[in-house]
């Protein structure tokens, strides 16, 4: 099996396999197609790892199979760009289908792939309240909503009592209000979370409710200046003395003076908003030799090159007639010269 989110993806609109899959294919072609139609989604679809099962064919033979699997119709190879930032790294995929299909089903098939690989998130990331990426199979995935067999009855409003008239209704003293909650412990900001943050990172800097309302605005200030809340708190709790006897002016002091420089953005996010989306692309790759493109400028699955430079179920080198008859002549020569010698 190869890593989670590598390998074998199984394409739809598959007939069901019966004897006569791929009786229309040369001996090895048929030997390979049914090794491959046998393998679970996420198995290894490389090139040397296949050669390893199947000891009857060396790597260069496996690689043209696939090649000429891919001519047919049953196969198709593409990249895909997960993660975001830094973490960003290609993921390969084959996708399979024991059922032949043309260049126009597989280019809208992985145009679709395309569109829902975009909108999804990353293989990396939890997906606990969003779908899951498109490749994980059906029965693996939880129930939506939209699912047959889960619907639920929507809630219904509680019978409200007949209520009495002002006339009726005795007299009741008014409760009183409710307190109102308090600014920052209504919605609290990064910057009032990180000033509480202090006293649980280090004993020596407590501060309360009152004084995280306070320092909040100068807080805030170094957030919109592009650092992040651990580096915030990092910077009030490094070097603390062993004593602190006023917190809220120790912080106050440290907020002011070690405030870092204002950096100039070409955009200006507010702290704590998240960026664009990254551009998850997909990328068909040719089967030959690994050529990335778009499934338009490789019909076949196959590049320009590899499908000039080769037939395709077979290793020998095309050459055109021109070139052929240049060739028959100067062997033609060759043998006289050596007659002659």
């Amino acid at each position: 099996m190869a890593k989670p989110g590598y390998g074998k993806r199984s394409a739809p609109d598959q007939l069901p396999r019966t004897r006569a899959d791929f009786g229309l294919l040369p001996a090895r072609e048929r030997y390979v197609a049914g090794f491959v139609d046998h393998l679970p989604d996420g198995a290894a679809m490389s090139v040397k790892q296949l050669a390893k099962q199947l000891p009857l064919y060396g790597q260069q033979a496996i690689s043209s199979a696939l090649t000429a699997l891919s001519v047919a119709g049953h196969l198709r190879r593409v990249r895909c760009a997960v993660g975001a930032g830094d973490e960003t790294r290609w993921v390969f995929r084959t996708f399979w289908s024991r059922t032949a299909h043309d260049n126009e089903w597989w280019k809208t098939h992985l145009a679709a792939e395309h569109a829902a690989h975009a909108v999804s998130p990353a293989p990396d990331a939890p997906a606990t309240d969003s779908a899951p990426p498109p490749w994980v199979p059906a029965d693996e995935r939880p129930p939506t909503p939209e699912d047959p067999g889960t619907e639920q009855a929507a809630p219904q409003p509680a019978a409200v009592p007949h209520q009495r008239t002002p006339a009726q209704a005795p007299y009741a003293e008014p409760a009183p209000p409710a307190p109102a909650p308090h600014p920052s412990e209504a919605d609290p900001s990064p910057a009032y979370l990180a000033l509480a943050r202090l006293g649980r990172q280090d004993h020596r800097l407590p501060l309360s409710a009152d004084d995280c309302s306070e320092l909040e605005p100068q807080a805030a200030e170094w957030l919109a200046r592009g650092v992040s809340v651990d580096y915030l708190i990092s910077a009030l709790t490094a070097g603390l003395p062993a004593q602190v006897d006023a917190p809220l002016g120790f912080v106050r002091r440290r907020l002011t003076d070690k405030i870092p420089p204002r950096i100039p953005t070409t955009a200006s996010t507010s702290p704590g908003t998240p960026g664009p989306a990254p551009t998850r692309r997909i990328l068909m790759e040719c089967t030959d030799c690994g050529r990335p493109g778009q499934p338009e400028a490789l019909p076949d699955g196959l590049c320009r090159p590899c499908r000039t430079a080769h037939r395709p179920a077979t290793d020998e080198t095309y050459a055109p007639p021109a070139e052929a008859a240049e060739i028959k002549a100067r062997m033609t020569d060759l043998r006289g010269l050596l007659k002659s010698v």
